[in-house]
């Protein structure tokens, strides 16, 4: 069963921009946090942003100034605007929702940032 469905990656040039989102299911309640994580090839997994239901934010440094991370409670959804993209930016990037002591995550979507 998918909880979390995310969409908006793909390929784009440095310096362009996207928006990731994640819609999660209704299924899942009483969500404290969301955020986005990624996963460069052959490396960590590290936090890139989360924002908690009190719209609390917190962003890894290397992304403060261009990405803005947002949810909207009325659809379940949580997004992650991608502005100034660099190559260093290229990964694999998942949802992550924490409700009711479960962590989720989503499938993943592969973001390519060209130079």
């Amino acid at each position: 069963q998918v909880q979390l469905v995310e969409s908006g990656g793909g390929l784009v040039q440095a310096g362009g921009s996207l928006t990731l989102s994640c819609e999660a299911s209704r299924s899942i309640y009483s969500i404290e946090r969301m955020g986005w994580y990624r996963q460069a090839l052959g490396k960590q997994r590290v936090l890139v942003a989360d924002i908690t239901s009190g719209g609390i934010t917190n962003y890894a440094d290397s992304v403060k100034g261009r990405f803005t991370i947002s949810r909207d409670d009325a659809k379940n959804t949580v997004y992650l605007q991608m502005n100034n993209l660099k190559p260093d930016d290229t990964a694999v990037y998942y949802c992550n929702v924490y409700a009711s002591f479960w962590d989720y995550w989503g499938q993943g979507t592969q973001v390519t940032v060209s130079s």
